[in-house]
């Protein structure tokens, strides 16, 4: 017999004496608060051998602690040349060589001032060219075409390298190795940052242009979403795309890009409060058909919501149909415009006019829904893109106005997953040169036949052979003139020293 069924026999036969059985409670306590005590140490021990560590731990930043401890640096050893080539070094490399003399005279009539190299893209690859720069008379130079300011890299490759990070959506590394890769151009990540800021100082104007012109547009689609600094809003027009990162989403905001109490044209957009005050508007179907599909989903066997989205859903398409159908005159369009607000009111009338208070669940987002509807139905928002007629772009292309903002928030897409994966600017700075850039890159596809990178090389060098952009011209034409103040410096300012 074990000592349990011992202790339990004497239990039983009253041989086990009180005083016994405290003691061996009392002992069993014990060990019992011991053995706690050790698992919880052993825990703790293997918990905290795999708990993250706050500081970084790599190579580098132990050698910046140890700094920081005044302990000598332990130097590495050097690997072959460093620093900068001579500039002898890369004309001996460049492939050829070009003279540049100043408009309107000869080689005689000037002398030798210096040789800069530039690289260029050429048939697919990066080249280095030689220019000699010729100064004639009163300190006339030749000047590099495609070529900014110093720069040793051309307008095609400062634009490669814009697309590639703004709209490709690459990172620095990876636009270096797609450079080494494809043109055999060695792209060092500062080297692409100082050429975006320097593409970025370039473009100032053009992007006060392009927000010029976007206040003087006929239709505008507008969407905006979080972003790693505020927000990012975006605003395409038929002669403008405008990109704003890093700003406020408010009406302050809005009246510097877009003033409601000026703007003529139609503004298409979700029914977002910042958006109330502009005199034509066109609200997007595409959020309001949503919510009816998701009562649906959330009530499957509600027979009330299927017919409401069904409804509401048939509603749309003979909007779309009536503006499609070329045998209607405005006055027609006007007329079924008309008929398609009283099937809004015979669907949601009841509900509206029920005037019921606050229900639970999916109940009350029906309710909240039919009030949106006879809301937007009785400000004239709802087809509005029925009667507007359509639009043309200066690149020829005619659009008609669509019923949903669907169009902006695509062009969002793209900065959302880099604020999801972390791979946004984070200074004023940066928002301020992505805000530019992509602006003029995004709106040269309205002005170009194809949007593709020798169409916009051969656009961007035209400006600089002509004087003025493919916007300005279009400025001109339209008789507009810049506001005194900047749209950028009032909408995301630049941060003082």
């Amino acid at each position: 017999m074990d000592a349990a069924e011992q202790l339990k026999d004497d239990l039983q036969t009253g041989r086990l004496k009180p005083d016994r059985l405290v003691d061996l409670i009392v002992d069993l306590q014990r060990q019992l608060h011991a053995a706690n005590q050790r698992i919880a140490d052993l825990e703790k021990q293997l918990t905290g051998s795999s708990a993250k560590v706050d500081e970084p731990y790599s190579l580098r930043a132990e050698e910046k602690r140890q700094d920081a401890r005044g302990k000598k640096k332990r130097k590495a050893p050097r690997k072959g040349r460093r620093g900068r080539l001579s500039t002898a070094d890369k004309i001996a490399k460049a492939e050829r060589e070009v003279d540049v003399l100043p408009d309107g005279l000869s080689k005689s009539d000037c002398h030798l001032s210096h040789t800069r190299p530039v690289w260029r893209l050429e048939n697919g690859r990066a080249v280095l060219v030689a220019y000699h720069i010729y100064r004639g008379p009163n300190d006339r130079y030749g000047k590099i075409p495609g070529v900014l300011g110093r720069s040793e890299f051309s307008l095609e490759i400062m634009l490669a390298i814009a697309h590639l990070v703004y709209v490709v959506g690459l990172s620095f590394d990876k636009v270096g190795l797609v450079f080494n890769f494809f043109q055999n151009l060695q792209l060092t990540k500062s080297q692409a940052d100082a050429l975006l800021h320097q593409l970025a100082r370039h473009w100032r104007n053009e992007f006060e242009i392009l927000c010029t012109l976007l206040a003087n547009s006929l239709i505008v689609h507008t969407d905006e979403t979080s972003w790693s600094l505020n927000s990012v809003w975006a605003f395409l027009s038929e002669n403008a795309r405008l990109l704003f990162f890093g700003v406020h989403k408010d009406a302050d905001t809005l009246k510097e890009i877009l003033d409601p109490a000026t703007f003529a044209g139609t503004v298409i957009s979700d029914d977002a409060a910042v958006y109330a005050n502009f005199t034509k508007s066109q609200k997007c179907w595409a959020h309001l058909l949503r919510k009816a599909i998701k009562l649906t989903l959330e009530g499957p066997n509600n027979v009330e919501y299927r017919r409401f989205a069904d409804r509401l859903l048939e509603i749309y398409r003979s909007a779309g149909r009536v503006q499609r159908d070329g045998r209607l005159c405005d006055t027609g369009r006007t007329r079924k415009v008309g008929e398609l607000d009283d099937a809004i009111l015979e669907l949601c009338g009841p509900m509206w006019a029920a005037d019921l208070p606050p229900l639970e669940g999916p109940d009350n987002d029906y309710r909240l829904l039919a009030h949106e509807l006879m809301r937007l139905m009785l400000a004239k928002e709802l087809f509005t893109f029925v009667t507007t007629p359509s639009v043309q772009q200066p690149n020829g292309e005619r659009h008609t106005v669509g019923a949903t903002n669907n169009e902006s928030e695509r062009t969002l897409r793209s900065p959302a997953q880099a604020r999801d994966t972390g791979r946004t600017n984070k200074t004023i700075v940066g928002a301020r040169r992505q805000t530019i850039l992509t602006s003029v890159l995004q709106s040269l596809r309205v002005y170009l036949p194809t949007f593709t990178l020798s169409r916009v090389i051969a656009e961007v060098l035209r400006w600089g052979e002509q004087g003025r952009s493919c916007f300005a011209k279009m400025l001109k034409k339209l008789k507009l003139h810049l506001p005194e103040h900047s749209v950028l410096d009032r909408v995301l300012p630049q941060p003082s020293d």
